[in-house]
């Protein structure tokens, strides 16, 4: 019998690899037989959102039935005066990811190549790949920052006509300067795009950051995911020309950013004091995380992210390393290319958290030793 003739999807979706970005810790706690985990892997905050922003979001729950504002107006007014611009140089979003897709689709027809650091923040290949388009990779540093002069080349090389910076960087928490990304960007032909995700922005001096200026040839975008401890409602938004930002109107998804998320992000933004102490106490995290690296004997990259990359050794060691804490209840990532393959990726958790890695930390890593010295 000849087998039915059924609904195909697109060449294009066809022949995109299968790939799940990050295995969530929901997962990951299943398949060790857990309920939970200790989750210093996703980059969440340890430190909740602020207490302003879960009231309004508590108060806003009454009125779900009701879609969110299309067009985020307060939200995007906030933001504009928070960072010196007009509303309509910014667009609101369901985090970054969903910007990333948009600003893929927008700039990469298929075929074409978007420049990015090896070993850079994954997500982007998974937008790349859906989208027909393809990464053209930069080789990073020493430290897995990103080279300024090693993605002037890859561009020059493949014609792309957009460049992907995670700054600070995920998964190295590298950061540069304002100067170093002023320079980039004068290197790069006009008519290439500079894409900036500063996810991990608020965790730096504001004077050390690119200065508050659109540029029609840069998108920069930002989250409430981070410090601001909103990673479930899914808020990010991006500042670039109103002529970008009306090119994403034609291709977002309009209700796509909840009624409760957009109410609890404008609430955040009038509490700066809840802000200032979850910085400062990430800084003493990682401050703890470095002394827990070298106690043991282990490298550690310096950070300006809420989560530290601490060496362990070879990329197998790593890996084991990953699935030694997993056994133990702790749930952490690694990054995936050289040179920090041999590293493990620790989000900065409580006091009472911190105290949790470091007695589980230290059990993993003596297994893991055992193991590689028989």
């Amino acid at each position: 019998m000849t087998p039915p003739r059924l609904p195909r999807p697109t060449e294009l979706v066809s022949a995109a690899p299968a790939m799940t970005p990050f295995v969530a810790p929901e997962e990951l706690a299943r398949r060790v037989g857990r309920s939970e985990l200790l989750r210093l892997g996703a980059n969440e905050s340890a430190f909740g959102p602020s207490p302003r922003a879960i009231a309004a979001m508590r108060e806003a729950v009454a009125l779900t039935s009701w879609y969110g504002d299309p067009e985020s107006l307060e939200l995007r007014a906030a933001l504009a005066q928070r960072h010196r611009c007009a509303a309509d140089e910014i667009v609101v979003a369901s985090g970054i990811d969903d910007l990333m897709g948009l600003i893929v689709r927008a700039y990469c027809a298929p075929g074409d190549a978007c420049v990015a650091t090896r070993g850079t923040y994954p997500t982007l290949f998974y937008h790349l790949h859906a989208y027909g388009a393809r990464a053209e990779f930069a080789e990073p540093a020493a430290d897995g920052a990103f080279d300024p002069g090693a993605i002037v080349d890859a561009v020059a090389r493949s014609g792309a006509k957009l460049v992907y910076v995670a700054n600070p960087d995920n998964p190295s928490g590298t950061f540069a300067d304002r100067a170093t990304l002023a320079q980039l960007r004068e290197a790069l032909p006009d008519d290439v795009l500079l894409f900036l995700d500063e996810a991990y922005a608020d965790f730096v001096p504001v004077d050390e950051l690119p200065p508050d200026v659109i540029d029609p040839r840069t998108i920069r975008t930002r989250t409430f995911s981070k410090a601001f401890g909103m990673a479930g409602a899914r808020i990010g938004y991006a500042l670039a020309s109103a002529d970008v930002i009306a090119v994403f109107q034609k291709l977002r998804l309009h209700f796509g950013v909840n009624r409760t998320g957009q109410i609890g992000a404008l609430a955040a933004l009038d509490d700066d004091a809840f802000l200032r102490g979850v910085v400062s106490e990430v800084a003493r995290g990682r401050n703890d995380y470095y002394a827990l690296a070298d106690r043991l004997g282990l490298p550690s990259v310096p950070s300006f992210t809420n989560f530290v990359c601490i060496g362990i050794g070879t990329r197998l060691q790593a890996e084991a390393m990953v699935g030694a804490l997993l056994e133990a209840g702790v749930f952490v990532r690694k990054p995936w290319a050289p040179p920090l393959d041999g590293y493990v990726r620790v989000t900065v958790g409580t006091v009472a958290e911190r105290a949790r890695l470091a007695e589980r930390f230290i059990a993993a890593l003596d297994r893991v030793r055992e193991k590689a010295a028989s």
